[in-house]
């Protein structure tokens, strides 16, 4: 096995347990190391540190694998680390024992993996039902494809497994997009290959809401899980209340505004096939009020401004837009457009009513999020405070010594 080496007084932030050893911690590779291939991690001193796949194209060089320098990377060791990570969601309220298991897996949807956080670097799997839907970001990931969709099956039972690895974050790796079924698949004829974009009819119950579930073409792995909990705050919120929802997707917040019993709810979203999406998701739930939903196809920068010159108000104001700043890099123009649409938000929300702002965006921390949304009240002229920090579900954790991981953030704030 090939040894990493890294320069002196690089070794900390391994010792730390922090994953990611970049380009510029790095002395020399001693041995020939393949990309994904595991290599033995040491200080400049010799000290071992562990073990990481190497990636030779990337500015993060290796992600630590295991910190104990004898642990061995095989089958078994994805088995070990899949069985942990779901063996801690079973812990979690809501999750509880193989009841809890069983009932996440028979109606609702809920994260397996959650990458670095679970002690498995560049992986991302989520169960919806009876399928998974695992995501590989990294060589490392990417070269243990078959262990790790193996060890995902024996944990939780799966019978269909579909590979949604294209985010464009493999591309840093030296990889290209893999889609397609891993196992099982939508019902062909008999000796027929499936096809590798058509998706089964998939839906999950979220809440008491019923939403479909596009594991092929939808964001992400097909939904947006990490907002599970805050989705059911709207719900709590939203009884009597006029709600606006602004990049509002396939409706999941709208909806479960409907359900909390939301006097009129404003979907607005740039993209008809969602806002289809959305409609039939309503359509999923006839116990839901339909009268009281409106989806709009609009720029929600634009159609904001257009409400303000309107004079509209609303109770209860959701701004949930997609990444502006994948990279701290993009940090100082995302912001802009952060402050536009708080600020335009507040400028929107009747006295006393409530703006439940977020950033899923990993190059804005929490502090400077705060910043934004401060500087956004203080130029439309409102009082306002923090009535609740809001963060991802709990099947998505984030490790102590990876902060990183918390890249959803959010802000609940009133405003007089």
């Amino acid at each position: 096995m090939a040894r990493l080496i890294l320069l002196p007084g690089k070794e900390r932030s391994v010792l730390r347990r922090h994953p990611w050893i970049f380009a510029g911690a790095v002395d020399r590779l001693d041995g020939r190391a393949r990309p994904g291939d595991t290599v033995e991690v040491s200080a400049a001193d010799g000290r071992p540190l562990g073990r990481a796949a190497f990636s030779p194209q990337s500015q993060i060089r290796a992600r630590v694998w295991s910190f104990d320098p004898e642990e061995t990377i095989d089958d078994a060791f994805f088995k070990r680390r899949v069985a942990a990570a779901l063996a801690r969601r079973a812990a979690l309220p809501g999750f509880a024992g193989e009841q809890g298991l069983g009932a996440a897996r028979g109606e609702r949807g809920f994260r397996v993996v959650h990458g670095e956080s679970d002690g498995l670097p560049g992986v991302v799997a989520d169960c919806y039902g009876d399928t998974l839907v695992v995501q590989l970001t990294a060589v490392g990931a990417d070269r243990w494809r078959r262990a790790i969709v193996g060890a995902l099956v024996l944990a939780t039972g799966c019978r269909h497994v579909y590979e949604r690895s294209d985010a464009d974050v493999r591309r840093l790796e030296g990889l290209q997009p893999e889609t397609g079924w891993r196992l099982g698949g939508p019902a062909v004829a008999e000796g027929a290959e499936p096809a590798a974009t058509e998706a089964p009819p998939l839906s999950i119950s979220e809440n008491g809401v019923r939403m479909h579930v596009d594991v092929v073409a939808g964001h992400k792995t097909g939904f947006y899980l990490d907002q599970r909990d805050n989705r059911l705050l709207v719900g709590q919120l939203a009884a009597g209340r006029s709600v606006l929802n602004c990049f509002c997707y396939t409706g999941g917040f709208s909806l479960q505004a409907l359900a909390g019993g939301a006097a009129s709810v404003l979907s607005i979203d740039s993209s008809g096939p969602a806002l289809a999406t959305a409609a039939a998701n309503l359509a999923l739930n006839p116990q839901l009020p339909a009268e009281r939903a409106e989806w709009r196809e609009a720029d929600v920068f634009s159609e904001l401004r257009a409400l303000k010159n309107a004079g509209a108000r609303f109770d209860l104001i959701i701004l949930d837009p997609p990444k502006f700043a994948p990279s701290a890099a993009h940090a100082e123009r995302a912001a802009r457009a952060y402050k536009d649409i708080n600020l335009l938000g507040f400028r929107l929300l009747a006295p006393g009513g409530l703006l439940m702002s977020y950033s899923c965006s990993g190059g804005i921390g929490v502090e400077f999020f705060q910043k934004i949304i401060t500087d956004a009240a203080v130029d439309a002229g409102r009082e306002a405070r923090i009535v609740r920090r809001l963060a991802a579900s709990p099947d998505h954790p984030v490790a102590l010594a990876f902060p990183e991981g918390e890249y959803l953030k959010g802000l609940l704030c009133q405003a007089d």
